[in-house]
C-alpha cells in the first residue's frame, strides 16, 4: 500500500517508492492536461496493477473518496482507457487498463478530437458562413477565419490518415524525428 500523504502531492517524493513516483507525476502531468489529478492517478494506478483493482482497493491504496473514486472510474470508462473486469467469486465491479501504450494515445487521441476539434470545425464553419454575410468586416478577418478553418481540416485529415498506419509504423515513424525532417527540407531550409 501506498502512504497516503504521499499519494496527494508531489511533496517528498525522494521517500516514494518508483509506482508512487509514476502515479504521482502521472497525476500532476494529467492536471497540466486539464485532466483532474484524481482520475490520472486512477489511471496510473490501473495501468501499473498486474491484476484488476475494485473501486474499494483503488480509494484505499490512493487514499481518494470512494465517491471520487467511481466518478473518476466513470471518466476513464467513457475515454475508454480502463474496463470492467469480472472476478470469479467476487461480486464487486473490478477494473483493468488498456496496458498497449499506442491503443492508450489513439483513444486519448480519438477522444481528444471528439470533444475539441470536432466542435471546433463546426464552430469555425458557422463563423465563416457568417462572416460572407457581413459587409462590414474587413476581408482580412475572414481571411484568418478561412485560415483557421483550412488548418482544422488539415488536422482532421491527419488523424484519419494516421488511424490507418499499423502502430509499428507509427513507431518507427516517431522514432525517425529529424530524418523525416530532412527528407521533407528543401534547400536546405
Amino acid at each position: 500500500m501506498f502512504d497516503i500523504s504521499v499519494m496527494t502531492e508531489i511533496d517528498d517524493i525522494s521517500e516514494a517508492s518508483a509506482k508512487s513516483q509514476f502515479i504521482l507525476y502521472w497525476g500532476d502531468m494529467g492536471g497540466q492536461w486539464g485532466v483532474n489529478r484524481s482520475v490520472a492517478q486512477i489511471h496510473a494506478l490501473l495501468y501499473l496493477s498486474i491484476s484488476p483493482l475494485n473501486a474499494e482497493q483503488i480509494s484505499d491504496e490512493l487514499g481518494i473518496a470512494r465517491s471520487n473514486v467511481s466518478n473518476s472510474l466513470k471518466e476513464l470508462a467513457g475515454w475508454k482507457l480502463i474496463r470492467r473486469v469480472p472476478v470469479p467469486g467476487d461480486r464487486r465491479e473490478h477494473f483493468a487498463a488498456e496496458t498497449d501504450v499506442w491503443e492508450m494515445a489513439m483513444r486519448i487521441a480519438q477522444g481528444r478530437k471528439e470533444r475539441e476539434i470536432d466542435p471546433a470545425i463546426f464552430a469555425i464553419a458557422e463563423c465563416v458562413e457568417r462572416a460572407h454575410t457581413e459587409s462590414t468586416l474587413n476581408p482580412e478577418v475572414l481571411e484568418r477565419m478561412k485560415e483557421m478553418q483550412s488548418f482544422l481540416a488539415t488536422v482532421d485529415t491527419w488523424y484519419g490518415q494516421m488511424l490507418k498506419v499499423p502502430k509499428a509504423k507509427l513507431n518507427l515513424l516517431m522514432k525517425m524525428g529529424n530524418k523525416v525532417i530532412s527528407l521533407l527540407s528543401t534547400n536546405g531550409r
